[in-house]
């Protein structure tokens, strides 16, 4: 089997415990060499101070390519500008361009009177500056408020068309899901890499909520086995055998790349990887 190159993806720490946390999962998940590693943002741009405070960190410490999100959400087009020029000054040169999700409670996403209308206007103007290099996120189930799955397809060559160069899709359970997509994709004329975004399972009732939010399928028989796995108390084990054979499956129909959603919890993920055959190449050194 071939072994995948890995990316992987953490949230910004809100106290001291969750530093510590974020820390951890860097030091236990940086010596399998990830190609990169991003930092998100919150809702409605929360954690913004705290995704830039975090990047800076991780850029500065670990010896790691960081990415860092950035979104249209409650900013003026300056200022949204102005956080990526700071990304750049620090040696920043990657980001995850992404609309955004609304802040919690709101009806929905609504553009700042002077702020970017979607992520291709993000992505247009960041192109623009020549700074950076821009990943976006794909869906292989439908958006929410989406009409339809073209309309994803659509959306996405839109973002590739404005300057993005890579793709990260939402997570999901079975391997045909993001086959399909890929396909599709292809036939659309779309040809920047779209790399599977992976979610080891580390809370099932969290992780299917979640599932719910963002539109993605839920397959009647993962939830099944998660349930006995509950009773039986294996649900680790099991999110390891799952997490590893949607991975396994996936490499051996021609994907060279995985981007995991670590949650900054790395032993499922790191689990993981050694069984695809990642393991570590070099000892993390500078961290606080």
């Amino acid at each position: 089997m071939t072994v995948p190159n890995i990316s992987l993806e953490f949230f910004p720490p809100q106290n001291l415990q969750a530093s510590f946390r974020l820390w951890d999962t860097v030091q236990t998940l940086a010596p399998l060499g990830p190609r990169f590693v991003s930092v998100t943002y919150g809702a409605g741009g929360t954690t913004r101070d705290l995704t830039r405070d975090a990047v800076a960190t991780l850029h500065k410490s670990s010896g790691l390519n960081v990415a860092a999100h950035l979104t249209c959400v409650n900013a003026t087009r300056q200022e949204t500008l102005e956080i990526a020029s700071g990304f750049a000054k620090a040696g920043v040169s990657e980001i995850v361009a992404l609309r955004g999700d609304p802040p919690k409670g709101s009806a929905g996403f609504e553009p700042h009177p002077d702020g970017f209308a979607n992520s291709v206007e993000l992505i247009e103007a960041l192109s623009q500056t020549g700074d950076f290099t821009i990943r976006v996120g794909a869906y292989p189930d439908k958006h929410p408020e989406a009409a339809d799955s073209q309309a994803d397809i659509d959306w996405l060559k839109r973002k590739i068309d404005a300057g993005a160069s890579e793709a990260l899709t939402q997570f999901f359970f079975e391997p045909e899901t993001f086959l399909r997509f890929r396909d599709n994709c292809v036939k659309a004329g779309i040809d920047a890499p779209i790399i599977p975004g992976i979610l080891p399972i580390e809370n099932w009732k969290g992780a299917r909520n979640f599932a719910r939010r963002c539109g993605t399928e839920i397959p009647a028989w993962v939830d099944e086995a998660f349930a006995k796995a509950e009773r039986d108390g294996r649900t680790d084990l099991l999110a390891t055998a799952i997490c590893t054979e949607l991975c396994s499956d996936l490499i051996d129909e021609g994907v060279d790349s995985l981007h995991f959603y670590t949650l900054n919890r790395p032993e499922l993920t790191r689990d993981v990887c050694h069984a695809l055959g990642v393991t570590p190449r070099v000892a993390l050194e500078n961290v606080a």
